[in-house]
């Protein structure tokens, strides 16, 4: 592990991007730090260095619970550990919980990716397991959200025996794209918009050519998520933070572009591999009832993996960010699962 530092980009892109956007990592720390501040358990941050050189950005709530198998929690595309705010103490007054932004994402480094799509999915995951050596964790449960589900699963069927629990909320990149477009279930409309604009540029592009008007896209985009967060903020604190992570060096998000071919399906599907994960580990999934995720995957997997335990769960009143559209429904469904684990 790594004294608490931030994490400089290199290029001509990082040097200009401070000039025309109003952002920076010192910008996205004190962000996050007066997010975190809402966590009551003990709660630690720290940069974890891997062999690779790049370092991890993790936070750690109530350490010292060493009895029961820790929860371990990955974001999705455009987060970051803060995004957690409203389950960290609930899932942690029993257990460990870690959490940490995904290589090119958030606070940790933001290296170059492959363009080839199984290798920048292989450098996500090679970054988690090296991240979990470091930590030394043993098993854990694994709990990945969105871009964070695919890559939870895409770890399991490589490192499957440090996986006790394999939770999936509302997963991205399951499903093959359907040739029948009535088939496809209508993203919202400001996922369309991005997508309409941007063409073949980075997913979250357009952030950064607004330069100081950037901030206020992603309330305009986003209002939704100050909803989410209002009982925490009354002000702009979410959609800040969440600028933050994206308004810089698009490291994350260009690997994503990787994944990703014609408006934002897998290039490869999980669902076509989700029989690579050994059998005698339980997955449960996690959807939110209002998705614009398709909710058909989690009946696919049960399909495909008939003699293990498979669990597919729904919550009312949710969307595509479950965990905070409906905080407490979705910590006690992860509470449930953790305590059948031990």
């Amino acid at each position: 592990m790594a004294d608490e530092q931030e994490q400089q980009s290199q290029g001509w892109l990082t040097d200009w991007l401070p000039s025309w956007c109003p952002t920076s990592m010192s910008q996205l720390k004190a962000t996050e730090a007066k997010i975190l501040r809402c966590i009551q358990n003990t709660l630690l941050s720290y940069y974890v260095s891997l062999p690779s050189r790049n370092k991890i950005w993790t936070i750690t709530v109530n350490p010292d619970c060493h009895a029961k198998t820790p929860l371990v929690m990955v974001h999705g595309f455009g987060g970051g550990v803060g995004l957690w705010v409203q389950n960290l103490d609930a899932l942690s007054m029993h257990r460990t919980v870690y959490a940490f932004d995904l290589l090119g994402f958030g606070r940790s480094s933001r290296p170059l990716f492959s363009r080839d799509a199984e290798q920048a999915e292989e450098e996500f995951v090679q970054s988690i397991e090296e991240w979990r050596d470091v930590m030394g964790i043993n098993k854990m449960i694994l709990l990945g959200h969105s871009l964070g589900g695919f890559l939870a699963a895409s770890y399991s069927t490589k490192y499957p025996d440090r996986v006790k629990h394999l939770i999936l909320v509302d997963p991205w990149g399951f499903p093959e794209r359907p040739t029948d477009p009535t088939q496809v279930r209508s993203p919202p409309r400001w996922a369309k918009a991005l997508m309409t604009v941007l063409g073949q540029f980075n997913p979250l592009a357009v952030l950064r050519v607004a330069g100081p008007w950037g901030p206020g896209l992603v309330q305009k985009f986003r209002p939704d998520f100050k909803r989410k967060f209002a009982h925490l903020f009354e002000d702009d604190t979410i959609a800040e933070y969440i600028y933050h992570c994206n308004a810089q060096t698009p490291s994350g998000e260009s690997a994503f572009k990787s994944l990703t071919e014609s408006f934002g399906w897998a290039k490869r599907p999980m669902l076509s591999r989700i029989h690579l994960i050994r059998k005698e580990l339980p997955i449960t999934l996690i959807y939110g009832a209002y998705s614009w995720i398709d909710t058909n995957s989690g009946e696919e997997v049960k399909k495909q993996r008939p003699y293990s335990y498979v669990r597919t769960i729904a919550i009312d009143d949710a969307s595509h960010h479950v965990y905070a559209d409906q905080p407490q429904e979705f910590n006690a469904v992860v509470e449930e699962v953790c305590s059948s684990v031990d």
